[in-house]
């Protein structure tokens, strides 16, 4: 019997990386996406190997037509079928409050944020068969703005939720499920991407918990919605955020 196979879109660090190998040792095999890191890829091939599935990894930019059509075409090729969609590709590249970020950024940020998950999502439901399931990876700032820190982003995110609720809707007849999982601040290295590498640290010291999440932690979320205990959940994003 042929394992499930999953598409996950920035598959190879951070929260993606950790999606990957719990979804591996679910026995789940994987596509996974990525823009530029290649060493980073290779090590999480390698891992999710070692874990048993099958495991390709495909560099392609999802802020291109021809980029998101490279990897969904990747990954219809290896078994022709997706059964699930990890629509997790985002950064935010600089931290500072909106009127102190220059257009160009913004317009990055919201094009990978929310244009090229809109676009990820619309190819996904076009393949997806019943049974199949689509996450979007949203992020905690959407509903808190991410003041002085990047509110462009956070209205990026904010989209990607209400994405999510009116694509579950259009697709729940079909059988597909669309579900959302909102981030809070996670440690990883979006941070230092961003020029803050210690923006963990400085979280951790404000928020209830005392902490911030780790990669694993919002793994697990995923992998909840991508199972059939969630067969009844659609078109609602989970909040994984410590209680903020």
């Amino acid at each position: 019997m042929q394992n499930r196979l999953a598409l996950i879109t920035g598959g190879t660090r951070g929260i993606g990386r950790a999606t990957s190998l719990r979804l591996a040792q679910d026995g789940w095999d994987l596509v996974l996406g990525y823009v530029r890191d290649e060493s980073a890829a290779a090590a999480t091939r390698s891992e999710a190997e070692a874990l048993g599935v099958t495991c390709s990894t495909v560099r392609a930019d999802l802020t291109t037509d021809s980029g998101i059509d490279e990897l969904f075409d990747a990954a219809m090729s290896r078994a022709g079928r997706i059964d699930a969609v990890v629509n997790n590709a985002g950064a935010t590249f600089r931290i500072s409050s909106l009127a102190e970020t220059p257009p160009p950024t913004i317009r990055r940020v919201i094009d990978l944020n929310l244009t090229s998950a809109v676009l990820v999502a619309r190819r996904a439901v076009q393949l997806l068969r019943s049974g199949g399931v689509l996450v979007n990876v949203s992020s905690g700032a959407a509903t808190t703005g991410a003041p002085g820190e990047y509110v462009h982003y956070a209205a990026a995110k904010a989209g990607v939720d209400a994405l999510t609720k009116g694509l579950a809707i259009e697709v729940a007849p079909r059988g597909i499920r669309v579900i959302g999982v909102a981030p809070g601040t996670v440690d990883t290295q979006v941070h230092a991407d961003a020029g803050e590498p210690g923006r963990p640290e400085r979280i951790a010291r404000m928020h209830p918990m005392g902490r911030v999440g780790r990669p694993e932690e919002i793994a697990s979320v995923i992998a909840f919605a991508l199972s059939v205990d969630a067969g009844y959940v659609a078109g609602t994003t989970i909040r994984a955020a410590g209680g903020v």
